[in-house]
């Protein structure tokens, strides 16, 4: 019992120089807190739209919208900048910051629009069921991605398939195809990722504006030569060559074989269609008048890309093209910089009594137009 009340003595003793010590013992420093998330897009009741940026450090910051011209930004003194648009109108926009002239992406938002060589993001300002590229409750087709290794690139690729709702791969049933092909800069995927084809494809088959079709989207380059240029491409004349040539062969030879032999498709040029946007129309034009034995019907939005030389491209073509042709179409935004080349071009075939139907619309080179486009050519399909 003695030792144990020495114990007890001693730690009563201790305890005020534990005190002291704990007390004069320096407070460890808190790991500083990360800055609250940013809420950014926010798009606001009446369809306008905030960005937000944190940049303490950035001189000049701008917001580089689908269709616009960039607008400045303003700092706050969290070194957050911001801008809040006029009231847009319902549909996708592509966008990306440029602080002090580097184009960046937004880190607050998910939504991506790919690109291979300017990836951005994308800002959803809804709208009513009715727009085509809406989600809504419908039936949906499905997208299948498929790999090959090419041996006209002499690389491996890509391409997409959509199917429409009810498509069954043991069924008799056969569906006619369009082969859709996206413009310079995007990927595979950039009728999907960004352009909504399917989504548009479903609303329109619901509401039996458009035939059930299945839908090829190839990656449209025949050398990726044009994409390791960057911008310059345009200006080498045998890259340019080079590229619309192999991909035609790719196309073909090496995709479409492969699509019409795993997938439902009718095999006729009366229910084979071929479209795009900007490259992929000038594609659309070079492979389908080039191949009326294979395409009966062509569409081509903001066509770009094209050599000045027309009949060189197009040596067989004449009037009795007529005889082949279920539809020509060509669409072009009237604020667009290549609606000059899209005159002259339906000028020439006006002048070689070629039938073609003259879209032009509002709009600039954005995917705002071409998604109008498809949700319109793809009505007109296979009637």
């Amino acid at each position: 019992m003695k030792s144990k009340s020495y114990l007890l003595y001693f730690l009563f003793l201790l305890l005020p120089v534990l005190t002291a010590a704990q007390a004069a013992k320096p407070a460890q420093a808190q790991p500083p807190q990360p800055p609250a998330p940013l809420v950014s897009p926010e798009v606001h009741s009446d369809s306008s739209v905030t960005f937000r940026f944190r940049a303490p450090n950035a001189v000049e910051v701008k917001v580089a919208s689908e269709g616009t011209e960039a607008v400045p930004m303003q700092k706050d003194d969290q070194g957050v900048w911001s801008v809040t648009t006029a009231p847009l109108s319902p549909d996708y926009y592509g966008y990306s910051f440029v602080a002090d002239g580097v184009r960046l992406i937004d880190p607050s938002n998910p939504l991506l629009k790919p690109n291979l060589l300017a990836t951005e993001n994308a800002v959803h300002v809804p709208g009513p069921s009715s727009l085509p590229w809406e989600l809504n409750d419908v039936p949906h087709g499905e997208i299948h991605h498929h790999f090959y290794k090419s041996a006209v690139a002499g690389d491996d690729r890509d391409y997409y398939v959509y199917t429409p709702a009810g498509y069954e791969p043991a069924a008799k049933k056969t569906y006619p195809v369009l082969y859709l092909l996206h413009g310079f800069s995007d990927d595979a995927s950039g009728w999907t990722a960004v352009g909504r084809a399917h989504v548009i494809l479903d609303n329109l088959i619901a509401q039996n504006k458009a035939k059930p079709m299945i839908v090829v989207m190839p990656l449209g380059y025949g050398t990726m030569e044009m994409i390791r240029l960057g911008w310059n491409a345009w200006s080498h004349n045998d890259v340019r060559a080079q590229n619309f040539e192999k991909f035609r062969q790719a196309l073909l030879t090496e995709v479409m074989p492969r699509a019409e032999g795993e997938y439902r498709i009718t095999k006729d040029r009366t229910a084979r269609a071929i479209a795009g946007l900007s490259m992929g129309g000038s594609e659309s034009l070079l492979t389908g008048l080039n191949n009326l034995d294979k395409f009966a019907w062509i569409g081509a939005f903001s066509s770009g890309g094209i050599p000045e030389d027309l009949q060189a491209d197009f040596p067989g073509l004449d009037a009795k093209a007529n005889q082949q042709i279920r539809l020509l179409w060509i669409a072009c935004g009237t604020e667009d910089r290549l609606i000059t080349v899209n005159r002259n071009f339906r000028e020439w075939l006006k002048g070689k009594g070629i039938q073609h139907t003259d879209i032009e619309t509002p709009g600039q080179h954005a995917w705002m137009v071409w998604r109008r486009n498809l949700a319109e050519f793809a009505g007109l399909l296979f009637r």
